[in-house]
């Protein structure tokens, strides 16, 4: 079964750097508000985009409630990365009242 980290893992692992912090969704969605420091990597591009990912680096994977991020960890999890399914997407982090880049 695949990895997964809380809202709350994830801005600690984020406040210190420990984790690469990948959105998956479009770009409008992504606009509209992401998570301070995540980097827009659509789920469509993933597969064409593997080389720009490290299997060596801890990624979180987040989208808008964690369906498709949670494929998209799946996938890269059967390719060898360290990945982790953000539980909950940007709603949950919005809904914990932290701050959305726009």
């Amino acid at each position: 079964s695949m990895k997964e980290i809380s809202i709350d893992q994830l801005a600690q692992a984020l406040n210190e750097n420990q984790i690469r912090l990948i959105d998956v969704r479009e770009v409008d969605e992504f606009l509209a508000g992401h998570v301070p420091g995540a980097e827009l990597i659509p789920m469509g591009v993933i597969p064409a985009r593997t080389m720009d990912l490290d299997r060596s680096e801890s990624i979180a994977l987040i989208c808008r409630t964690g369906g498709r991020s949670g494929q998209v960890t799946t996938w890269l999890e059967s390719q060898g990365f360290n990945v982790a399914n953000v539980v909950g997407g940007t709603e949950a982090w919005i809904s914990s009242g932290r701050a959305v880049e726009r």
